[in-house]
């Protein structure tokens, strides 16, 4: 991938999707497809999407018994996937079903394990009964993930180095990416592009920044040239 940027078509409609993934993909790296439009649309979006010519992430955060995340993974991969996520607290049988059945979908896909949700903060993990910091939480969970051949982990941009601590060999996938001074929407745990970069990142997925901008083409392409290698930082 020739940009780290992963834009989230988060919308009900492949009609929608597609138009904003032929509008902006000159200067992104990969495509989110999500739950939403997967429910409305059902998995053959996926194959339109990767027809566009990008990677396509798989955002399903599968979460059920071993054999049933298994068949689902191997059938999101066979329909085009390359990465898909399940949620790390599955726990490792689960996690390694779900590589198995991708591999067998595809030899060119794999699994992005969901560590804590950045909409989700201390307090929240709380009322659920997890106690103790999220960075040692995703830590945890990141370790939990590449003993069974987990190809990344999705987490904040606050918890990467952790992730690169446990296992330094997983892609780190950080949603949660807002420019500054824009507002968090729904999540709890934000940063910047430029910070996500900064902190180890290697994939940041981006939805409402570019696809709820009045030019969202515009909008990628600053982003993409924000994170042009070798441009200065910005002046503070």
């Amino acid at each position: 991938m020739v940009s780290p940027i992963v834009v989230a078509l988060d919308f009900p409609s492949l009609a929608e999707a597609s138009s904003m993934a032929r509008m902006v993909k000159a200067h992104v790296g990969a495509f989110k497809v999500g739950l939403e439009l997967l429910w409305a649309e059902g998995p053959g979006v996926i194959p339109t999407i990767a027809g566009l010519g990008l990677p396509v992430f798989v955002d399903a955060k599968l979460h059920d018994i071993p054999n049933t995340v298994n068949r689902a993974a191997r059938e999101l991969g066979v329909r085009g996937a390359r990465w898909v996520t399940v949620h790390a607290t599955g726990g490792s049988a689960m996690i390694e079903a779900a590589v198995a059945g991708i591999d067998a979908g595809s030899s060119e896909a794999g699994i992005l394990a969901v560590t804590v949700l950045t909409s989700i903060d201390e307090a929240t993990m709380a009322t659920v009964g997890i106690q103790g910091p999220v960075n040692r939480r995703v830590a945890s969970l990141s370790a939990l993930a590449a003993s069974v051949g987990a190809e990344g982990v999705v987490c904040s941009v606050a918890e990467v180095p952790f992730v690169k601590s446990a296992a330094r060999e997983l892609l780190a996938v950080t949603p949660g990416i807002r420019a500054t001074g824009s507002a968090p929407d729904d999540q709890a745990r934000v940063a910047t592009p430029e910070a996500a970069m900064a902190a180890g990142a290697d994939l940041l997925v981006i939805g409402r920044p570019i696809t709820r901008s009045p030019d969202p083409e515009a909008a990628a392409a600053a982003i993409a040239e924000e994170l042009a290698p070798g441009r200065s930082p910005p002046t503070q």
